[in-house]
């Protein structure tokens, strides 16, 4: 597969991951679509073979942070009290995937990764949150402005994680 069919493969299957893990929080056999999108990723558009390995570096980022965001009540999930659910956990595997592919041109200059961080990452959020019911205790527009302040840093340090190369 030429390199503009991976990046369009990439950026399709993150989409499609990304609907099948926000309905998947209802239904949760709609979460074996996103693996499946994982799996596609990793057999058809990863160059790399150690491309696990950056997923879940930057995935255990976005797991931590969550976390986090989750335990300072930023969100709520019904029934989650202590880890993120399955379907957001997947989430940030699928989104780790785009770095190096799709979302590749958002590494440099840095100000454009912080740019589309400030405004995609508060609004993936929110339409995840409408479409899987989460709660945003503090309201809507304080908790986007977190996000966007959150994310405006987040998206070149992730771009950092996922070039790092363990020794």
């Amino acid at each position: 597969m030429n390199s503009q069919g991976r990046l369009l493969l990439n950026a399709g299957l993150f989409q499609l991951g990304w609907f099948a893990c926000v309905f998947g929080a209802h239904r949760p056999w709609l979460l074996l679509i996103a693996m499946a999108c994982l799996a596609i990723h990793l057999l058809w558009v990863a160059k790399a073979l150690g491309e696990w390995r950056t997923l879940l570096r930057v995935a255990a980022c976005g797991w931590v942070l969550d976390s986090a965001l989750m335990h300072l009540g930023l969100f709520t999930f019904a029934g989650a009290t202590v880890v993120l659910p399955l379907w957001l956990a997947l989430i940030w595997l699928l989104f780790a995937s785009t770095l190096t592919y799709s979302l590749s041109w958002t590494q440099r200059p840095w100000w454009v990764g912080s740019l589309l961080g400030a405004l995609g990452g508060p609004l993936s959020y929110l339409g995840g949150a409408k479409l899987a019911d989460v709660g945003l205790p503090l309201g809507t527009w304080p908790s986007l402005v977190l996000l966007a302040l959150i994310w405006a840093v987040l998206m070149p340090v992730l771009h950092w994680v996922a070039r790092y190369k363990a020794r």
